[in-house]
């Protein structure tokens, strides 16, 4: 049974698509496509797929992932190719790669976001992260299906910047950018509880909705505050590994390179 693993976004109006509205679209595209999938076993089977960590329903993404179960091998780049044709645009399909290491899961261990402030000053920006960054906590409130529940929002953010304005990126002008890194703790801080933290903090109060862009997600480097790239060990096992039947006869045989 081989896995597939993919990267896909979310962008443009398609940000605004809940996760289950994406469940069903993706499983609508394996049909289409006519993926040979495989099935959970029971009385109502279903396609083996799992999902990793969506993004909040309003945010937009360069970095969601998914794994899939294929009952027949598939070269995963023309996989790829047929499933984004069987997308709608704005939810591409932007790689994929052959499952060879476990644990996707945990390798998503932070995400990196972009929050776009319209009509916000940078100097204000910039005053409302270093009061957050200065901060030992920040409570925020946020309303679950359990009620409204308190936590800190700043023990998850492990980076906090504002960006300069971009000269290839005209519409910079008059906004402020944000770059932060979130770590993904229990419960999870999602970018609307760090602006929540920025009003708190600083009284930061954006006079439209923000736009927010997850970047990347991945494995956390704690001292730079860096997020890498989640399937790159899938893709280093793939070229390491022998790819014909003649170079795994090489392999295994006596002084071979296995």
């Amino acid at each position: 049974m081989q896995r597939i693993r993919l990267r896909y976004t979310k962008r443009g109006r398609l940000r605004f698509t809940s996760h289950r509205d994406f469940q069903r679209a993706f499983e609508r595209a394996l049909r289409r496509a006519e993926v040979p999938m495989a099935y959970s076993a029971g009385f109502s089977p279903h396609p083996k797929v799992s999902y990793a960590n969506a993004a909040p329903t309003g945010t937009g993404s360069e970095a969601e992932y998914l794994e899939i179960q294929l009952a027949e091998a598939r070269d995963p780049e023309k996989l790829r190719a047929l499933l984004d044709e069987s997308l709608p645009e704005g939810l591409d399909v932007i790689e994929s790669v052959e499952a060879r290491t476990s644990g996707l899961a945990d390798r998503l261990q932070a995400s990196v976001w972009e929050i776009r402030l319209d009509q916000v000053a940078q100097a204000d920006a910039e005053r409302a992260a270093a009061a957050f960054l200065e901060a030992d906590t920040v409570e925020v409130e946020r309303r679950t299906k359990n009620g409204l529940r308190t936590f800190d929002a700043r023990a998850a953010v492990a980076r906090l910047e504002v960006l300069p304005p971009r000269a290839d990126r005209p519409g910079d002008a008059g906004c402020a950018i944000l770059r932060l890194v979130v770590r993904h703790l229990t419960p999870a801080v999602r970018p609307d509880d760090v602006l929540s933290g920025l009003r708190a903090t600083a009284d930061l109060a954006p006079p439209v909705p923000a736009a927010v862009t997850r970047l990347a997600q991945g494995l956390l480097d704690e001292e730079s505050g860096t997020v890498t790239d989640p399937l790159a060990p899938d893709r280093e096992a793939v070229q390491a590994a022998p790819t014909t039947a003649a170079e795994l006869t090489a392999a295994m045989a006596p002084g071979g390179s296995a």
